[in-house]
């Protein structure tokens, strides 16, 4: 019997229940991968591996500020002992977690072709989509020596077999639906109805959703669903009401949003009650040149005063740092 379709925004979600002095909390996640060239075709082959060692460095500032944070690891870099020895030692010792993140363009087995619509690995066939990821997540809990619990769909790609597969390999946690954002213009999901709280995804299968935070700020904001659905291929109107500061969109990421803004999409979430702020941003962007928003060392200072400045803002609402291991706690004793 198939499993819930991950790509359709449940119609009564049921949310996950967390204790009454859980409050609120934020839980880091770095997409653990590969560089390659953003404005470029994918390729299996033209990618590199020469930020990882500045893994080291993001996990020691985290460790300095007491937040645990989840890398959500893909082949290559499963791969590279540079990898395992940045953090191997602080997964061991509970200082890191990891999860799964599927590039299907680099994971085997390669029975796809490169293109956009296979790059999201909920298009790929059923056999081909489990075949990846069983092998990716063997591999990861192979090289770390603990099995991953948590899983981001590269590019957010998930299917209508994904929860299933994850299911099937005892994972409890997706985290890859990304609220308010679309990808349907190019072959992937769309996910502008999907709830910003934890919901169960499978209950009997203990299998819940942990979306990314993304949050709508502004005057506007009490027309944002009304409004928002009408802008998606209108770019610059979605640029001029955010110059207008009338409605912005505010995931909390440091690719791309200001400290200043992050702290706004912080204060709405709090006000809006979401119990778990996920954050997020790609590894690469740990060493200059490699993404867009990371182009030289001044911006890599930047990159880490986005933490400075959010870590202290989410210390002075009372927002404590959480972890995989936290809440899955946490929920058992809900």
């Amino acid at each position: 019997m198939p499993g819930p379709n991950l790509l359709e925004a449940p119609l009564a979600p049921e949310f996950v229940r967390f204790p009454e002095n859980f409050g609120t909390r934020f839980i880091v996640t770095v997409d653990t991968e590969e560089e390659f060239d953003w404005a470029a075709p994918l390729d299996r082959e033209r990618h590199g591996l020469v930020s990882v060692p500045a893994l080291r460095n993001f996990q020691q500032f985290c460790e300095g500020h007491g937040v645990v944070p989840t890398y959500l690891i893909d082949y290559p870099i499963v791969q590279s002992p540079a990898a395992i020895e940045a953090l191997g030692p602080a997964v061991q010792a509970g200082r890191a977690e990891i999860g799964v993140q599927l590039h299907p363009w680099v994971s085997p087995p390669f029975g796809e072709d490169v293109n956009e619509f296979n790059s999201y690995a909920g298009n790929l066939p059923e056999v081909l989509e489990r075949e990846k990821f069983r092998t990716l997540r063997d591999a990861i809990e192979e090289k770390f020596g603990t099995a991953p619990l948590i899983y981001r769909a590269g590019r957010y790609g998930l299917g209508p077999n994904t929860a299933s597969i994850l299911s099937e390999c005892g994972l409890r946690f997706d985290t890859s639906v990304r609220s308010l954002f679309d990808y349907s213009g190019n072959g992937g999901p769309s996910y502008r109805n999907h709830p910003l709280r934890p919901y169960w995804i499978d209950r009997a299968a203990g299998l819940m959703e942990l979306p990314l935070t993304t949050v709508f700020w502004g005057p506007l904001r009490p027309l944002a669903a009304t409004i928002y659905p009408h802008l998606w291929r209108a770019p610059s109107m979605r640029g001029l009401l955010s110059r207008a500061r009338l409605l912005e969109r505010i995931p909390l990421t440091p690719e791309g949003v200001t400290a200043d803004e992050a702290v706004r999409g912080i204060d709405v979430a709090l006000r809006d009650q979401l119990p778990v702020l996920v954050l997020s941003f790609h590894s690469p962007s740990l060493a200059p040149g490699h993404t867009p928003y990371v182009r030289d060392p001044q911006e890599l200072n930047t990159l880490y005063d986005w933490w400075r400045t959010v870590f202290e803002h989410l210390k002075s609402r009372g927002v404590q740092p959480t972890s995989v291991a936290d809440l899955l706690a946490s929920v058992a004793l809900a």
